[in-house]
């Protein structure tokens, strides 16, 4: 029996192959060559300074004094946290639309080359004796080109698709109630800082002056004291005092400057940018609701943490039903359009379509362990919330308390403020008929000078509190949507909305506030006496006191 040679058994490797060979080459020498790259120097150098200019990028200048509602719109607007907030809603909302193509049927399209280095055939040989019925022979050449159009459709893949299509729609109106929580927590932030702000605004520069009296009053004592034209035990007690005030002088000071850099940072302003706040009239504070069952119910309703928890709770519950939806049947619907280069195939273009049913009956063991899963996922989720309402409640009582010592707060310091101040004047009166010292005269006006920096404190304190209140029922900042986003628009749609909240739930109606309480700085000319006399005039003070006390 002869015995023929196939064609071209011998034949020279193409040029694609070669190319493959090559290509895997290349990707295998490459491997080898991935080692960790840490950043260089001059890379985070140039990382910083772009991240700051970036902070403080495309930002409105600012032109004017700055409002409170200004000052919540600028958080608001360039507010890195809110930014944040915001792009995260708008990456769920992207991945809500990206899950609902996943429900689609898959329709694949594919071509390539297919080549071997030797031809592909058989031989045949008889089932009863064995012998060889046919010489060996092929029915495929060494190198084709296919093409394919496949359309496939899987129903269990479609319902989990779906599940998880609907667990995305949920977390974008989860990532919402996120974002209205940051919304009402920058409001709040700016509530606390700005009125302290305004207030440090307003006493800085006097309790600067104050303090450099004090300090000329703390020198002229120690050159007494260094010459001894006083009893060392008085000019000690005058210096204690001095020392007093300069103390408490100074702690509110940092107080003050805190809360500007605390209202420079919510609203994104980069360090050393010079600004005003605007000296208006202080914001009227409602009185203590009554409407305390409402205003239980309306949080119940509205805060963003309570409504996140349910949107969780239907997540957690679909991803029950994707994983009981697993255990059933599953139907694959197969059609397809191919095409094969091969000379000896009969057809070189055809189409099939198939349909195929499977099912893995063992999964059928997990539905008890799923249904009890089911049971207990969903009281925990429903146990969760109550906890929170419940927490919520108790957010809405508490700062209707703090609301009510808030205001009786700052009644007194009202009080206080109108007391100190007239004791300042008649301070000022006796300095100049020389009945009292120049001691008196400082400790009264640094007395005046907290008091009045103890009622802008309480005025914020109650803000802060009333700004508690607002966002212990869930209140929003802004409306569903806004007709610009200039700094000036917002802050105009930010005080309509808190307007109408507040008519509408607190009964409280917009009117413009009353001129703030705010001392007048008098200006204390001392008469012209020596430090000797000055300090003898202190002690015979103390001395009638002292007498008085006895």
């Amino acid at each position: 029996m002869s015995v023929i040679l196939p064609k071209s058994l011998n034949r020279p490797k193409t040029p694609v192959r070669l190319l493959a060979v090559s290509a895997v080459a290349l990707v295998l020498a490459g491997c080898g060559t991935v080692q960790p790259v840490p950043f260089t120097e001059d890379e985070l150098k140039e990382r910083m300074a772009e991240d700051r200019l970036q902070m403080y990028a495309d930002q409105e200048p600012i032109t004017a004094p700055i409002s409170f509602h200004e000052a919540t719109a600028r958080a608001l607007k360039y507010n890195l946290d809110y930014k944040l907030k915001l792009m995260e809603t708008a990456l769920s909302r992207s991945l809500h639309d990206v899950s609902k193509f996943e429900m689609l049927p898959a329709v694949v399209a594919s071509a390539g080359y297919v080549s071997r280095n030797n031809d592909s055939g058989g031989r045949s040989i008889g089932i009863e004796d064995r012998i060889e019925s046919l010489r060996p022979s092929t029915s495929q050449e060494r190198d084709r080109t296919l093409a394919d159009l496949t359309f496939s459709w899987n129903v269990l893949d479609f319902g989990v698709s779906y599940y998880r299509a609907q667990q995305k729609a949920d977390q974008v109106l989860m990532a919402e109630e996120r974002r209205r929580k940051v919304v009402q927590n920058v409001m709040q932030d700016v509530r606390n800082s700005y009125w302290r702000a305004l207030g440090a605004q307003k006493l800085l520069g006097r309790v600067d002056n104050l303090l450099a009296r004090v300090n000329t009053a703390l020198e002229r004592a120690r050159e007494i004291e260094d010459q001894g034209l006083m009893p060392r035990q008085e000019v000690l007690a005058y210096q204690r005092a001095l020392l007093d005030a300069v103390n408490l002088l100074t702690l509110r000071r940092q107080d003050l400057e805190l809360a500007r850099a605390e209202l420079s940072a919510l609203m994104s302003i980069a360090p050393g940018t010079p600004y005003t706040l605007a000296d208006e009239n202080e914001l009227p504070l409602p009185p203590v609701p009554a409407n305390v069952e409402a205003l239980e119910t309306m949080a119940l309703e509205r805060r963003p943490e309570i409504m996140e928890e349910w949107y969780r709770k239907r997540v957690t519950e679909n991803d029950i039903k994707a994983a009981k939806l697993l255990l059933w049947p599953n139907l694959n619907l197969d059609a397809g359009i191919h095409y094969d280069s091969n000379t000896y195939n009969y057809n070189s273009s055809w189409v099939d379509t198939g349909l195929r049913l499977s099912w893995n009956i063992l999964k059928l063991t997990q539905w008890p362990s799923l249904k009890r899963a089911h049971k207990y996922q969903n009281e925990t989720d429903d146990m969760r919330r109550m906890a929170l309402s419940m927490a919520v409640l108790t957010q809405v009582r508490v700062g209707l308390q703090r609301y009510d010592l808030a205001l009786s707060e700052l009644d007194f310091a009202k009080e206080s403020l109108r007391v100190d101040q007239q004791l300042l004047k008649f301070a000022e009166a006796a300095s100049q008929s020389r009945f009292q010292s120049e001691l008196e005269v400082i400790r009264a006006e640094a007395r005046a000078l907290l008091a009045e920096y103890q009622r802008y404190a309480s005025y914020s304190n109650a803000q802060a509190a009333w700004g508690r209140l607002y966002n212990s029922v869930g209140l929003d900042v802004l409306p569903e949507a806004v007709e610009d986003h200039d700094v000036q628009t917002i802050a105009k749609a930010i005080a309509d909305t808190t307007n109408q909240w507040q008519q509408e739930v607190f009964g409280v109606t917009a009117q413009a506030a009353g001129q703030p309480i705010t001392a007048t700085p008098v200006s204390v000319s001392f008469p012209a006496s020596t430090p000797a006399e000055q300090l003898e005039q202190s002690a015979m003070q103390i001395s009638l006191r002292e007498t008085s006390g006895r």
